[in-house]
């Protein structure tokens, strides 16, 4: 795994954790439909577009 892989899994679990902790609603459930796009980058070692959508996923929670 390269840096920025690790860095990507470090930051999947960080964002994970918030939307647990995120209260119930339409926030949350936007926020799910981009950390499951996250996911599927991630899965295809694009860390780019993971990146973009764990952003996508703090902001909607924000």
């Amino acid at each position: 795994m390269t840096p920025e892989q690790s860095k990507t899994s470090s930051k999947m679990k960080l964002v994970k954790a918030a939307w647990d902790k995120a209260p119930s609603g339409p926030k949350k459930d936007v926020a799910f439909k981009h950390y499951q796009a996250a996911e599927k980058a991630h899965t295809a070692k694009n860390d780019a577009e993971t990146n973009k959508e764990l952003d996508a996923v703090t902001h909607k929670l924000s």
